[in-house]
């Protein structure tokens, strides 16, 4: 009663807090749902891999390195917070919050061991889009974005190639980003010219789009789903790193997403 009431004394109507995202964790699959989400529900596997470097031309299995995360605590199904254990020495606290159109996630990465780590990147999110794009694998790329030199782009519309150690889907990696450690499915001839992918409503009139403060690839995957992999470029003995991530539901007004994510993550301007 007492935060509804804190609530209120915000301003905040019944109204408000009805629309606003919840979200709930169970075996690893991160439900997000409310009035204004296609369906009501979006699923996400959340963490789905953490990786080394030269992943392109390498078994996946041998990229990967093994991990196990643990709901601590859940507000109210809008506060998540967890801890990942990655191969033992590396500890990922991390918090999931839910507001009215966007889930805000921040990682704080330590490695507790004696020795440096390799820890390249990670897949924090796969985002399941089948519902809210009302399309299947054949065509859900004509709905789905990045932004390339040219502008927005669909995914449809992108520099697409097909011969690579694991065939389906396509990777954007991002400038400044070794080819030969990006994710081993076929690699796109285009560069993003910046973190945001995302897709549109099946209807039209809204978008679901993610970014990171520091991406290594954007990935458009084989099981109707999108990706904003997040860099980490090591972590030496000791060391600490944090990373910002969010996904935005919003109307469809490509305009107003470029501001909140220029506002948001004003270091990859």
């Amino acid at each position: 009663m007492k935060r509804i009431a804190c609530l209120f004394a915000l301003g905040l109507s019944c109204a408000a807090l009805s629309a606003q995202l919840q979200i709930t964790w169970t075996n690893n699959l991160l439900s997000v749902t409310g009035p204004n989400l296609p369906s009501g529900k979006l699923d996400v596997w959340y963490l789905e891999a953490f990786c080394r470097p030269g992943a392109h031309d390498r078994d996946w299995r041998q990229t990967t390195l093994p991990h196990r995360t643990t709901l601590l605590t859940n507000e109210g199904n809008r506060v998540l917070r967890f801890r990942t254990l990655v191969q033992t020495n590396v500890e990922v606290t991390h918090v999931v919050t839910a507001g009215m159109d966007e889930i805000d996630f921040r990682f704080t990465l330590l490695n507790r061991g004696g020795q440096d780590t390799d820890l390249q990147w990670f897949q924090p999110a796969c985002i399941r889009v089948e519902k809210f794009t009302g399309c299947a694998q054949s065509n859900y790329t004509a709905k789905s974005f990045i932004f390339t030199a040219r502008g927005l782009t669909t995914l449809d519309q992108t520099r697409r190639t097909e011969d690579a150690l694991y065939r389906g889907g396509q990777v954007y990696v991002m400038p400044g980003v070794e080819l030969r450690d990006a994710n081993p499915r076929p690699l796109s001839l285009d560069r993003p010219a910046n973190g945001l992918i995302g897709c549109f409503s099946a209807d039209g009139k809204q978008l679901l789009a993610t970014a990171s403060s520091a991406t290594h690839e954007l990935f458009e995957g084989v099981y109707v789903c999108l990706h904003s992999d997040p860099l980490i470029g090591g972590l030496k003995a000791g060391e600490t790193k944090t990373i910002h991530a969010k996904f935005y539901v919003l109307t469809n007004d490509i305009p107003a997403l470029l501001r909140r994510y220029q506002k948001d993550f004003p270091e990859v301007r």
